[in-house]
């Protein structure tokens, strides 16, 4: 039973942030998968990705993700979820999927803590190289693709329930 909105997207695209104003507007519950890793792991993202390195660091994310338990809730994800097959699946099997699209230039622009967000990166790349790398990804696992560009919070939260209306 699909009861749950699960949000995808870039860091950086708001959806730790749309996603509390989006559970206050549903009456739902609200899930910070980062949070729920870094609580699972007793560390940062960006610890656990220096110290474990990247692909442990998403083979984690994958297993925490795959074990999700919620109903009624708004899951929001972290950028690299979407490298996880079996999380992805589940999450698609548990809710409606939501990609919140933003241009690689307002990602650029509201990104600037790169080293201390926890962002599953290789060394030397960009991101406009992890843009072009995720979004097929985004495109590919999303029910909703609600295009954030130029809208507030508030716009993007009422977006994402009128499309979700639409698709029950």
């Amino acid at each position: 039973m699909k009861n749950n909105i699960v949000l995808i997207g870039m860091p950086g695209a708001g959806k730790s942030t749309v996603g509390v104003l989006l559970a206050k507007a549903m009456n739902y519950q609200f899930l910070d998968t980062d949070l729920t890793i870094q609580q699972e792991q007793g560390k940062k993202l960006f610890e656990i990705i220096n110290e474990k390195g990247l692909d442990e660091f998403l083979n984690i994310e994958n297993d925490v993700l795959s074990r999700i338990d919620a109903f009624n809730s708004v899951i929001a994800t972290g950028g690299s979820a979407v490298f996880g097959k079996e999380a992805m699946e589940h999450l698609k099997s548990i809710g409606y999927i939501v990609y919140i699209k933003l241009s690689c230039e307002e990602i650029i622009r509201r990104v600037n803590n790169i080293k201390t967000r926890g962002i599953a990166m290789k060394k030397g790349k960009t991101i406009a190289d992890v843009y072009k790398e995720r979004v097929p990804l985004y495109d590919k696992y999303a029910d909703i693709i609600v295009d954030a560009e130029g809208t507030t919070i508030e716009e993007c939260v009422e977006s994402i329930i009128e499309a979700c209306e639409n698709i029950k």
